[in-house]
């Protein structure tokens, strides 16, 4: 039987819902009971086991699969991602760095559009007009084949436009990085910002990430500029909080 406590109600169907799991009630990849059943035996109504569900599932403790119900997640090591400029090496990603240190298999897939015209929200951060063409490339990262990052990457085209490394993703200097690519056209890249901020995922981010919509992300907004001072490339960055830890590195000039 589920214990009674002054939780609010969906929180305590959690803690039950919780234990159940770590006493091996349940073991990965079982299905739970129905929300009904959950709820009768609880004595509350299936939108508050539904609530419940939804905040382990946003915890990574649960997994819903469309048309078959909610399950037990299956163990899934917390992936640390490292921020840092340090970390753009020539020789190859960050995140396949990262990746390696954990022992986990990476990968990306990406998509590239040429000359789409900049929001107001990018412009901005560019420095440019509004509607001023841009490459835009949208990465999904991978650790062992499971989605762990989003990134929409933001050029203007005025920048690489006719050059060998327009394409992020197309070319000699295909996935060498921002640092690395700029460097083959004769622009330097000396420092970037980034500005992290808690925020729930999309509808769209949750469908890509397999996480619950209400889930918790973290979004990182990221602008590299040149030595003169001119922002060449913008990106957002999700990364879902229950399956990502972040980490800064900040490097020490001696």
């Amino acid at each position: 039987m589920f214990h009674t406590s002054e939780q609010p109600p969906y929180l305590r169907i959690a803690d039950e819902l919780r234990q159940r799991i770590a006493e091996h009630v349940w073991e990965p990849g079982d299905r739970l009971p129905s929300r009904a059943q959950i709820g009768q035996e609880c004595g509350v109504g299936e939108n508050v086991v539904r609530r419940a569900q939804e905040l382990l599932i946003s915890q990574g403790v649960l997994e819903g699969r469309a048309g078959s119900g909610t399950y037990v997640a299956e163990p899934r090591e917390r992936v640390r991602v490292v921020r840092s400029s340090a970390r753009e090496q020539p020789s190859g990603s960050p995140f396949r760095q990262d990746m390696k240190a954990l022992r986990l298999q990476s990968d990306w897939e990406s998509r590239t559009d040429a000359k789409v015209p900049a929001p107001a929200e990018i412009a901005t951060r560019l420095g440019i007009a509004e509607g001023e063409p841009c490459v835009r490339t949208t990465y999904e990262f991978l650790a062992d084949g499971k989605p762990v990052q989003l990134s929409t990457s933001w050029e203007p085209y005025a920048v690489t436009g006719g050059t060998l490394v327009v394409l992020p993703e197309g070319g000699p200097h295909a996935g060498a990085g921002v640092v690395n690519r700029m460097a083959e056209i004769g622009v330097t890249i000396s420092h970037a910002v980034e500005q992290p901020e808690p925020r729930h995922a999309t509808a769209e981010e949750a469908s890509l990430l397999g996480i619950q919509k209400a889930a918790l992300v973290t979004h990182i907004r990221r602008t590299y500029y040149s030595d003169d001072g001119r922002p060449v490339e913008t990106a957002d960055i999700v990364v879902p909080a229950a399956h990502c830890e972040i980490v800064y590195e900040i490097p020490i000039n001696r």
